[in-house]
């Protein structure tokens, strides 16, 4: 019975492996069939800043470089001490023919520091479109055109998860191998197929749906991006993401940098889809190369030459698409993908040991909405 069992795990995974594989290529390279709105819509882009980081030059300098011809740049801070606050301001001198404009204030009505920062923006835009877009995003200069476009029937949010670019070092290529080929490819699988999940990073929403009540919508979870997933699907639509990915750049990472952020996003997700976090553990590489490993020893086969033989197998589709999104994998970044899977592993046995967790200074807890 165990032998059945082992090796029905280790084909089924691999089977899952192949088809998530091959369903984010398709979203990711699939010629757009969307037709751009027209008249095109006026669209306000919502910036949250906090602090400054390795990129915050450069991402702050793509948000006056957009091709969109009516739109404006609304930034957003908390504190009036904030360092990002006099890059702002020069970007925007620099910038003058840019409609755009620094807000500075934090309301505390929510108990999500950075939907609190945004709603000063919310309440200034004057878009038909409003799109909240994370500080650390490489914007194309076609952003704008690509968010709006994506709208079709029954879609009623327009999102995109990042993909890592540019990492420095092992935890920077760490953080490539969890964000790209594990984190993208599950995302846009799930919306190939219908069943789309927002993303924080980029949130676009009609300005009317944010009015009747989606705003203070966004604040019925821990985390926004979940808040709004659940509000558009109650209202019977989906949400629709751009392909492809938008960029993050990553650069440098330390261990326990990696480790926060994803423990964070991993209490998230148990708080806000506890039914969905729960197998997460069977969707890497460990426990399916396990049950490989078991069976091979039933079978009289070498557990060793079993494993490798599956590694080679399991993570050929990650490659392929890598090297067809155009992301980083290079042959370091292959060998971290297995190291990746190890993590993850640990990160989610360690998300069943606690609800708190640090977001930019905030010292924040991870609960289901009923216990708000």
């Amino acid at each position: 019975m165990l032998l059945i069992l082992s090796a029905g795990i280790a084909t089924a995974a691999i089977l899952v492996q192949y088809t998530t594989a091959a369903l984010a290529g398709w979203r990711l390279t699939a010629p757009s069939r969307v037709a751009p709105m027209n008249p095109m819509p006026f669209v306000s882009l919502v910036r949250p800043l906090c602090g400054v980081e390795e990129f915050s030059v450069e991402t702050l300098a793509c948000s006056f470089a957009l091709s969109y011809s009516r739109h404006e740049v609304i930034f957003c801070v908390a504190d009036a001490r904030d360092p990002i606050i006099p890059f702002v301001r020069s970007a925007m001198a620099s910038n003058p023919g840019i409609a755009a404009s620094l807000l500075i204030g934090r309301e505390t009505a929510s108990g999500n520091p950075k939907l609190d920062n945004l709603a000063k923006g919310f309440r200034a835009a004057a878009g038909e479109i409003i799109v909240f877009t994370d500080s650390n995003l490489l914007l194309p200069a076609d952003y704008l055109e690509r968010v709006v476009s994506s709208w079709r029937p029954g879609i009623g949010l327009v999102s995109a998860p990042p993909f890592g670019s540019r990492p420095e070092g092992f935890w920077g290529g760490m953080e490539c191998a969890i964000l790209n080929t594990h984190a993208a490819r599950w995302q846009y699988a799930v919306d190939a197929v219908g069943y789309g999940f927002a993303q924080g990073k980029t949130l676009a929403f009609r300005k009317s749906d944010l009015d009747r009540g989606g705003f203070v919508a966004l604040g019925a979870e821990p985390a926004e991006d979940a808040a709004a997933t659940k509000f558009v699907r109650a209202r019977g639509k989906r949400v629709g993401l751009v392909a492809p990915a938008f960029a993050q750049p990553i650069g440098h990472r330390r261990a326990r940098d990696v480790w926060a952020r994803h423990l964070r996003w991993s209490r998230l997700r148990r708080a806000t889809f506890p039914h969905l976090f729960v197998p997460e553990c069977l969707i890497g590489f460990v426990v399916p190369v396990a049950a490989c490993m078991f069976a091979a020893q039933e079978w009289a086969l070498s557990p060793l030459a079993a494993g490798l033989g599956f590694a080679c197998v399991w993570f050929v589709p990650e490659v392929v698409l890598g090297v067809r999104a155009g992301w980083p994998m290079s042959p370091r970044m292959v060998l971290m993908l297995p190291l990746r899977d190890g993590l993850l592993l640990l990160i989610w046995l360690a998300t069943w040991f606690g609800r708190g967790f640090v977001w930019r200074g905030h010292d924040m807890r991870a609960a289901r909405a009923a216990e708000h």
